[in-house]
Formats: structure tokens, sequence, C-alpha cells
């Protein structure tokens, strides 16, 4: 029953908010400080598909363009910096609205289009996005940008600081957590259900449906852009391939590995495929091997994803991501 097994899980969020928090003094008594960092990769890496979860599973926009709102938002925060803003919160902020005016006007006509067509639409503008930031010279072009200006935090925090950063990438990853979960129990969650399963039926009776699917796709592009933002303040760095075709497809692989339409399972594919694509180098250098053998592996026997096999949550979407595409070509 769906009841018992949210009470099942009940304790998963404070469990996992108290490891995550810990996690910082535990590497660092070890001497694992590195990891720390990679932990704060990951979260970054979860709020950016948890978004993408929200228009793949709840609003049926199979995007094939998401990490070009990142990398909108990676190079907005460049601009500003060298229009010299140096708060972090300014530049988080700023990048966040200018991925959002991006995603309104790339919205306004991929929204237009159904099934494939969108899907080959977003790729068409993530692609645009891309090369206009291999010709962006004065932002490293195809070399990419680094980051030398000093950010602050204000109130005497250093963005530098490790255990800072983390601190605030952990309650950011938090909150956009809760608020994705809390938008898709919303009547805006259902309404966009609703015009996923059935646009027609629902524009009769009365619901604005491309306004309402203009203004998800904006509430997850700009989300995406925030990531992309944090991870340009971690890194320090931010280069083009970012916004490849191919790191949409990765972010959609994950979404589908831990399965489309459930709360957690964007959380557990970013975790799972994180971990691997980090320690499977160390075990060979044919690491792409197991992971597209896993990929496979879950589209024969878990194509709903890895977290409907260890829940009876109910996923908004049946069948996983790979037979939901097929059946909008």
């Amino acid at each position: 029953m769906p009841g018992h097994t949210n009470k099942t899980f009940a304790w998963v969020p404070l469990l996992g908010i108290i490891l995550l928090a810990g996690f910082p003094y535990f590497s660092q008594f070890f001497g694992l400080d590195y990891y720390t960092g990679f932990v704060m990769r990951l979260m970054i890496l979860m709020i950016i598909v948890t978004s993408l979860n929200f228009l793949l599973g709840y609003g049926g926009m199979i995007a094939l363009g998401h990490a070009g709102f990142i990398g909108i938002g990676s190079y907005a925060m460049v601009a500003l910096v060298e229009a010299g803003v140096t708060s972090v919160w300014l530049l988080w902020l700023g990048a966040t609205a200018i991925t959002a005016v991006g995603a309104a006007l790339i919205g306004l006509v991929v929204l237009r289009t159904r099934g494939i067509y969108f899907l080959m639409s977003t790729l068409a503008f993530a692609e645009m996005v891309y090369y206009v930031a291999v010709s962006l010279r004065r932002y490293g072009g195809d070399d990419g940008y680094i980051l030398s200006t000093p950010l602050t935090f204000g109130f005497g925090f250093d963005p530098t600081d490790t255990n800072t950063l983390y601190a605030v990438v952990l309650v950011a990853f938090i909150l956009a957590f809760a608020f994705f979960n809390r938008m898709v129990d919303s009547r805006f969650g259902k309404a966009i259900t609703g015009i996923r399963d059935n646009p027609v039926r629902m524009q009769a009776l009365g619901y604005p449906t491309f306004k309402l699917q203009l203004q998800a796709f904006i509430i997850g592009s700009a989300v995406a852009g925030l990531g992309g933002a944090m991870m340009m303040t971690q890194n320090g760095f931010i280069s083009p391939t970012t916004i490849h075709w191919t790191h949409s497809a990765e972010l959609m692989v994950i979404v589908a590995l831990g399965g489309m339409g459930y709360k957690w399972g964007a959380i557990l594919g970013a975790g799972l495929w994180g971990v691997l694509k980090e320690f499977l180098p160390q075990l060979t250098e044919y690491w792409h091997w197991p992971m597209g053998l896993l990929v496979i592996l879950i589209i024969l026997f878990a194509p709903n994803g890895l977290w409907a096999l260890v829940s009876r949550e109910s996923a908004t979407q049946s069948g996983g991501l790979f037979k939901f595409i097929r059946r909008q070509a």
C-alpha cells in the first residue's frame, strides 16, 4: 500500500540530512577531504536531475537540452562576474533569473511541438547555446573560462572554504527537493500531470495548458541554471563541453536509471551514477563498458527505474522513460 510505504520510508530524509551534514567532519577526521567536494558535486547534480525529473516524469516534456540551461546559468554568472558582481547570492540569483528568461523565450517555441519534435527542438536550442559559448572568446571560447575573481558570501563567510560552500549547497539541495515535492502535490503539479496525460481533455476543462506547461518549463530550467551557477562556484571553471547534447542525454539516463516520475528516483539515479563514474575509472580504463551494461540491464529488467524495485510508491508515469519516448514518437 502507498500509505504504508510512505510510513516505512519516513525516516529516510532525516537520516540522509544527518549523514550529509556530518560528512565533512567524517571525511576530515579520516583525511578524505577530497570527498567533501565530491559529495558537494553529487548534491548539485541531484538538484539538476530533480528539476529534469519534474519536466520528464510529471510534465511529460522529454527535453534533450537540459544541459543548455546549465550552460546559460554558468555563463550568466561569468558575465555578471565580468561586470563586477562578486556576491555569490547576487550571482546565483542573477544566473537563475537570466536562465528563466532564456527558458521563457525557448519555451514559447518548443512547447508548440509534441513528442519527438519537442525532443529535437530542445536539442537544437541546446546546441545553439553550445556554439554560442564556443564563439564567446571573451569568456574563453572553446577552452572554457577560469574564475579568478574572488567571490564573497558576506557576513565574514568565505566561498573558497569547502565546508562553508558545502553547507550552503546542502541547504539549497534540501530546499530544492522539498520545493519540487511540494509542487508535485499541489494543484499546479496535478494540472501539469493531467496535461501530460490528456492535454485535449484538460483544455476542454478550461485549463490554460500552454501557459501551465510554459511555467513548468521555466521553473525546471531555471533550477538547472542555478545548478550551473553552483557548479561554476565550486569548480571555478566552465567549459562549453558542459553544454553539449551528450551531457543532456546523460542527465536523462540518470533520471531513467533512478525512476522517472518517482520523487526519490532522480536522487537515487544521481547518487549511483555519480559514485560509479567516480570510482569505476580507478578500477579500469574501460569503465564505459560496465556503465553502458548497467543502462541496458535497467532497460530490460527495471524499465521503471531502480526506485520502483525498492518502493511501492506509485509512479506518475508508467513504463519508464524509454517506453514513454517510444509512445511519443
